[in-house]
């Protein structure tokens, strides 16, 4: 893989802020059911990321050149690999991109993914949020960028994302180090 190691922080993300409530947008999962992170108990990770590619397939155009492109199959498996520990915490874990769900439930089987890929295929999550996209040979993908909701409402943002296969252990320390019922109560972190 070549390609910049750094990902610049582009301002991308200052819009969002914690408190900030989710939109109520029913999105498909790879599971085939719907869901909104607005209505969603507890806390849950939402990791966005731009495009997963299959065994075989080449990547979109000029992919090794664009600055965070690379490194969505090493996130799915860190969050995968770390998933009892975002169950311990009681947080559910989401990856969202916008590939129709259907090539997201190949992703799921070949990965051995334990949670749900989410849909927003329809760029309606993106729009409602304004998050970051980049375009490559005509088509807009989303830029890598991480919510902790908690109830309903962002708690955390992680944006830019450096390290991709790395960024599942950054999510996990800081959700072992928080005290979930200071945060409840409209703590800070």
């Amino acid at each position: 893989m070549s390609g910049p190691l750094l990902v610049a922080e582009d301002g991308g993300a200052l819009h969002l802020k914690r408190g900030m409530r989710m939109p109520d947008i029913a999105l498909p999962t790879s599971s085939g059911r719907e869901v909104s992170f607005a209505d969603l108990p507890g806390m849950a990770i939402v990791y966005c990321y731009p495009w997963t590619g299959r065994p075989g397939l080449a990547n979109p155009p000029d992919w090794d050149n664009i600055s965070g492109a690379h490194g969505s199959t090493p996130q799915a498996e860190g969050f995968r690999d770390l998933f009892s520990g975002f169950q311990q915490v009681d947080a559910a874990v989401f990856g969202v991109s916008t590939q129709p769900a259907s090539y997201q439930r190949e992703l799921v089987e070949r990965l051995a993914l334990p949670f749900e890929i989410v849909s927003d295929e329809q760029f309606a999550l993106q729009r409602a949020l304004s998050l970051p996209t980049f375009q490559t040979g005509g088509v807009t993908y989303l830029k890598r960028l991480t919510l902790a909701v908690l109830d309903g409402r962002i708690e955390r943002i992680y944006y830019p994302i450096a390290s991709p296969a790395a960024h599942p252990r950054e999510v996990c320390a800081w959700l072992g180090m928080i005290d979930r019922s200071d945060l409840r109560k409209g703590g800070r972190v």
